[in-house]
């Protein structure tokens, strides 16, 4: 499959990447330089093919229920094993899993656009955590990250052993080089890349974005009910990598993030030297042009669950540990409705950030590049110009969040921000506040 531009945004640099199509599919892939790498009928076969090694990745246990089973089989020039012990890492010492240094903070927070740095930064040295819940440790809860940086990953790979990565590029594409291949991941799109995946960031210039990791479980599909067979973001526009390798020798770093910390083991070839593979357990992109929207055609305006592109699901039937929800570019058309997001007090945590546009709950303070969190059950809504606005509107068929994509990371767990997030960053709004406080009484017996 040949990947096109997104629909929404202008996006000049052409994708030349080779992708599979769909969904948690089981796929089959050999650089083409090398017929015949994959073995038929096996899986470890006494001597591989061209002198390779073979090497399992196994995303869930080994006795995990079928439908849910993932591993891919990996045939490579040498085995990830070869590297010499790990250390602690000493580049970046913003990516953190300490969420009790600060006191709780239930208000609702917004975020300027965060910096990006002017000295030569990598995407793992501009990592940088704000906000988590849960242990990796214990395999329960999520960090949200922010990246922002302006250098390649120069014989530099990273993967984490904590969780499943969903990263969400703001500004700047990002030119991806996976174990599994090549993809490359633009503005208003987002990729995958799961635990224990390798992979190093290649961008040009100032480069910002968001990232969502979960420690639970892995993300699927939201189920779609009522909706029926399509809809929402299908299967086949899921677009995984097809095999690439390279057979360099290098002093590569190999970065780990474990236990919230980030550790850092060199070895003297490229880790990028798998020639051919097979399995289900493989990163994947998605343009979120792509989404299918569903909305109310006759009045109410409905819940933000229908705009959930991709979940994370927890134990409780029905609640995620996350959910990754997008606000598209749509017709509105609910008849005596107020068709703006409604006031609200939720058992879920709302981490919102904005791609592109203006979100048009709010029009003003919210940027691209920013953020807002709306605690587990912290009142948020419009603000005073949209309440007015929208409550005097003339109603009729209206294109909304034209030229926007915002987004929503929603989870189940109770958020605590690092001292990054809240203090270091010094991107907090302290005014925040104020765009309710012009709400006015209309109440009248």
């Amino acid at each position: 499959v040949d990947q096109s531009s997104s629909k929404v945004a202008e996006m000049p640099v052409e994708d030349k990447y080779k992708y599979n199509s769909g969904f948690g599919n089981e796929f089959a892939t050999e650089d083409p330089r090398c017929p015949g790498a994959l073995p038929e009928g096996q899986n470890n076969p006494q001597k591989c093919a061209y002198g390779l090694y073979a090497e399992q990745l196994s995303g869930t246990a080994f006795t995990a229920p079928r439908v849910a089973n993932q591993r891919t089989w990996l045939y490579r020039i040498l085995p990830s094993v070869k590297h010499v012990p790990f250390k602690k890492y000493g580049g970046n010492d913003l990516v953190s899993n300490k969420l009790d240094e600060q006191v709780p903070n239930p208000n609702q927070l917004r975020w300027k656009p965060f910096d990006i740095p002017k000295e030569p930064t990598d995407w793992v040295d501009g990592l940088r955590t704000v906000a988590g819940a849960g242990d990796p440790r214990v395999r329960s809860g999520l960090s949200i990250h922010v990246f922002v940086c302006n250098t390649a990953m120069k014989d530099k790979a990273f993967y984490s052993s904590d969780g499943d990565l969903l990263i969400v590029p703001q500004q700047g594409n990002l030119d991806i080089i996976t174990e599994m291949g090549r993809m490359l991941v633009k503005p208003n799109q987002i990729c995958v890349i799961q635990q224990g995946i390798r992979f190093s960031v290649n961008v040009n210039g100032a480069t910002r974005g968001y990232v969502l990791e979960v420690f639970n479980n892995h993300f699927v599909l939201p189920d779609l009910g009522p909706i029926g067979a399509n809809g929402l973001a299908n299967p086949r526009d899921f677009l995984t990598p097809v095999a690439w390798f390279e057979d360099r020798q290098a002093d590569f770093k190999i970065v780990s993030k474990y236990q919230g910390h980030l550790f850092v083991a060199e070895q003297d070839h490229s880790p990028f030297d798998v020639v051919a593979w097979h399995g289900n357990y493989a990163p994947y992109k998605y343009d979120l042009a792509n989404f299918c929207t569903v909305n109310s055609v006759s009045f109410d305006h409905m819940d933000p669950s229908i705009f959930t592109v991709l979940t994370c699901p927890s134990a409780k039937p029905g609640t995620a540990t996350a959910d990754f929800v997008i606000f598209p570019p749509r017709w509105s058309v609910a008849e005596n409705t107020f068709r703006p997001p409604y006031y609200h007090r939720n058992c879920m945590s709302e981490f919102m950030g904005l791609i592109l546009g203006r979100y048009e709950a709010k029009e003003s303070g919210f940027n691209p590049g920013g953020a807002t969190l709306h605690s587990m059950m912290t009142p948020h809504g419009p603000d005073a110009d949209c309440f007015e606005q929208w409550t005097n509107k003339e109603l009729g068929p209206i294109k909304v969040a034209e030229g926007t994509q915002a987004f929503m990371f929603e989870t189940s767990f109770q958020l605590a921000l690092t001292k990054w997030g809240e203090e270091t960053c010094k991107k907090i709004d302290e005014e925040y506040f104020q765009c309710w406080q012009r709400l006015e009484k209309h109440f009248k017996i």
